[in-house]
């Protein structure tokens, strides 16, 4: 072995050894100050006996001071010593790093750009919060019992080599420098010192969190608490659209393989709640080998004049944990308007100071990126997942929240049928498993249980604009022409086979996947039933606008209240009902003012919205010619309700009553199917009216009670009746 391999020294094996190392060279610096304070303190009278001096010889045992040389070597001795030290710490640094050491003082500098200086001031306001003697060293070097933390003079005169020197560092010290601005020092102003808030005389400390990091602790500062979650390296693939997940995966890899200095890198990724935003970040972090720092954005928002301060605390830990940070709920922090100007500006600042791989998940668009001068920027939608993706999302949920569950059965269905992103997809089914937790369930998870979570994904939103309609009937209900079942039919295999139709086969790349119809009709007529049946057949929710809330004279409120419901209603799949559609959709007027120019441009914005829609919307007129003919044959289905004859009004009569109804032997549907022209709506209030008359008179449904229902149906319709209308010749009902 070589000489000077020999004098190599070890390097540092962790970071408390690298800590106690420079603690030794602070302990030689403290004595070369106190050497020199002695020499300008001779002759002062000691004051031996109180509690508020501390005396020289303490000061001598807490450094472990050697037996002091004769005058005038000793200031020089330190000197070179502290040199040799100095020059020790570094060889051992270095040994340490290069035989993979993870030293946090080290890292620490690395990563906030700090110089030997103010490595060695962080030191010195360290020392006091590893060794309690400090605090009385430090005392005894200010002169004053109070202060046992350092101040900016003390700092610089421990290390600093002459006036000049303390003049030309006190800058690094100085607010808005590097050590203050990142927060890892805090100067307070001393209540005890007579200099008041001079800037020499404010007290230096390091941060608590730093003083965690720098003794090895990795948790999560603590004044993130309920706002910051940090996640282990992910390398799954997200369940994003294959195109957008692709792209920000390649260029990860490309920023991470990139040589020399990489950029700072703020990505913007937008779409609606649940699409993958989170996810992607997190593949993202997992890409590079890191964890991903989650940050509430919304929750910091709302934290009013804390939400600067803790959002530099976020992003500095996102440096400390090396893991890319990301700001959930970011609409919020770059809101336009005077009050989230500042917290906007704070961002920008931040990202730019502290950040290195921001990812910005968001619901809208946002294209402000001049925000962000210092650092690269992109955003990128994040598209509402087709079908294969939700297929993946399904399967793999399935199999970590349900394990139980047969998922190579249920995932296509249920991809198929609800367009839920894959956020939503894992709360259906977290929903299922609670329930089946609390009722103790043993059968195996079935589809409908899926599907009712499923549907009640979407309901909260939408509760607020329509109101969800209670699906009581099938098929057997309905009483239409065979032409018009024929084209309910198609309506719902169209549904079924969308997927087919425009992912498989190509045709979504160039028409609408909108499925729309109008139902025409005379009040009465099973519209509302028929939308009914389809939500039934089809296993969705059927919600019915409710025009009150929709339609504003105030213009544009219209397509604002109309943009809410569709926006809502792309989170559940819902089939969307607008009764009497004619009064908010009619014919296209001459336009007069401007009033009518808002009211055709409302026209146009529900077609727009309805083909961009990729469920079902159902239009219901009672005259069709008083829809829009433009708008009409933009429609995909048009299904006519005709008022029933006497054979259909048969079959309705005899439907709406139910089999377990007591019935008289006096009852003729016959004849109230031909002496009672009146439509289906009509019929159902006719036979309810006449259960109750029963009811309250000897509990069987008669002839009689069913004339007073039709009597009181007619008063209601301002129809005359004649109750000889129900007698057969012979005078017999």
């Amino acid at each position: 072995m070589s000489a000077a391999r020999a004098r190599r020294p070890q390097g540092y094996a962790d970071g408390h050894a690298h800590l106690a190392g420079e603690l030794g060279v602070l302990d030689l610096r403290l004595r070369l100050r106190a050497a020199a304070l002695r020499r300008a303190w001779a002759g002062r009278p000691e004051t031996d006996g109180n509690p508020m001096h501390v005396a020289d010889d303490e000061v001598d045992r807490i450094l472990s001071r050697p037996p002091p040389l004769a005058a005038g070597d000793e200031e020089a001795a330190l000197r070179r010593a502290l040199a040799e030290a100095e020059d020790e710490v570094q060889a051992r640094v270095a040994a340490g790093v290069e035989g993979g050491a993870f030293l946090p003082l080290v890292q620490l500098a690395g990563l906030f750009g700090l110089s030997r200086w103010e490595a060695q001031a962080l030191v010195v306001c360290l020392a006091p919060e590893l060794r309690r003697g400090y605090d009385r060293i430090y005392a005894w070097l200010q002169d004053d019992i109070t202060r046992k933390r350092p101040s900016v003079d003390l700092t610089l005169e421990l290390l600093c080599d002459g006036e000049a020197q303390r003049w030309s560092a006190r800058a690094v010290l100085a607010p808005g420098a590097r050590l203050l601005d990142t927060g890892l020092l805090q100067a307070v102003d001393d209540p005890h010192s007579p200099s008041g808030s001079s800037g020499l005389a404010r007290i230096l400390r390091v941060d608590p969190r730093i003083v965690h990091y720098l003794l090895g602790h990795d948790g999560l500062d603590p004044r993130l608490a309920g706002l910051a979650e940090l996640h282990a390296a992910d390398a799954s693939d997200p369940a994003v659209e294959d195109e957008a997940r692709d792209a920000l995966l390649a260029f990860a890899g490309r920023w991470a393989a990139a040589e020399g200095a990489r950029p700072r890198v703020v990505l913007h990724l937008h779409g609606p709640a649940g699409v993958g935003k989170r996810e992607m970040a997190r593949a993202l972090a997992g890409r590079l080998g890191a964890p991903a720092l989650e940050v509430d954005g919304a929750r910091l928002a709302a934290r009013g004049d804390e939400a600067e301060a803790l959002l530099r605390l976020a992003f500095r830990e996102s440096l400390l944990q090396q893991a890319p940070l990301y700001l959930s709920g970011a609409d919020a922090l770059l809101a336009e308007g005077e009050g989230a100007g500042a917290l906007r500006a704070a961002l920008g600042r931040a990202a730019g100071e502290l950040g290195w791989l921001l990812v910005l998940g968001a619901r809208e668009p946002w294209r402000g990126g001049e925000l962000f001068d210092r650092a690269l920027f992109h955003s990128a939608a994040l598209p509402r997942p087709g079908v294969p993706v939700r297929e993946r999302a399904w399967a793999r949920t399935l199999e970590q929240v349900l394990p139980g569950a047969p998922a190579a059965e249920l995932a296509p269905l249920l991809a198929d049928r609800f367009r839920l992103t894959p956020g939503k997809i894992r709360e259906a089914a977290l929903e299922v498993a609670a329930h089946r937790s609390v009722h103790a369930a043993e059968h195996e998870v079935a589809l409908h249980e899926l599907a009712a979570a499923c549907r009640a994904q979407g309901r909260h939103g939408l509760g607020a604009l329509a109101t969800r309609v209670d699906v009581r009937h099938g098929w057997e209900h309905l009483v239409l022409p065979d032409e018009a079942l024929l084209q309910l039919r198609e309506m719902c295999d169209q549904v079924r086979h969308r997927h087919l139709v425009y992912d498989r086969w190509g045709f979504g790349r160039t028409l609408a996947r909108g499925i729309s119809a109008l139902f025409s009709g005379p009040p009465g007529t099973g519209k509302t039933m028929a939308a009914e049946v389809i939500a039934g057949e089809l296993g969705l929710d059927l919600y019915k606008i409710d025009l009150a809330r929709v339609v504003s004279k105030w213009i544009g409120e219209t397509e604002k209240n109309l943009g809410k419901i569709f926006d809502e209603a792309e989170e559940s799949d819902a089939i969307l009902f607008f009764d009497e559609a004619d009064a908010l959709f009619g014919k296209r007027t001459e336009v007069t003012d401007s009033r009518d120019r808002y009211a055709n441009l409302e026209t146009s914005y529900l077609l727009q919205r309805m083909e961009e829609y990729g469920g079902v919307v159902i239009l219901a007129s009672n005259l069709r010619d008083n829809m829009d003919d433009a708008f009409v044959r933009r429609l995909r289905f048009l299904v006519d309700f005709p008022f029933p004859e006497a054979p259909s009004r048969l079959r309705i009569w005899q439907t709406h009553v139910p089999a377990q109804a007591p019935l008289g032997d006096d009852v003729d549907w016959q004849l109230l199917a031909e002496r009672v022209p009146v439509a289906g709506g009509n019929i159902k209030n006719i036979v309810l009216a006449a259960a109750f008359f029963a009811a309250a008179n000897g509990g069987v449904l008669g002839m009689d009670h069913l004339l007073r229902g039709t009597r009181r149906e007619y008063e209601k319709i301002g129809k005359l009746f004649d109750g000889a209308m129900l007698t057969r010749p012979g005078g017999r009902r």
